[in-house]
């Protein structure tokens, strides 16, 4: 198993957390209803998945990680 396709991604928080995120493909990268946390947080990110910074998303997205 994995991050097939590109569909989930981890986050990785200021805190060193890391939080699995749902992408949709079809809407622009700077919409935040592009990024929809799913996952749990987690001290360290699967090694088939895709590592993000906090930085690079949306300010509205980055608000969705820090609630899980």
């Amino acid at each position: 198993m994995g991050g097939k396709h590109g569909k989930y991604i981890y986050v990785k928080r200021r805190d060193g957390w890391y939080v699995k995120v749902r992408v949709f493909k079809n809407k622009p990268s700077d919409d935040p209803e592009r990024y929809l946390v799913v996952g749990p947080k987690r001290r360290d990110a699967p090694i088939t998945y895709g590592v993000v910074e906090e930085e690079e998303l949306p300010e509205d997205a980055r608000r969705a990680l820090y609630i899980v």
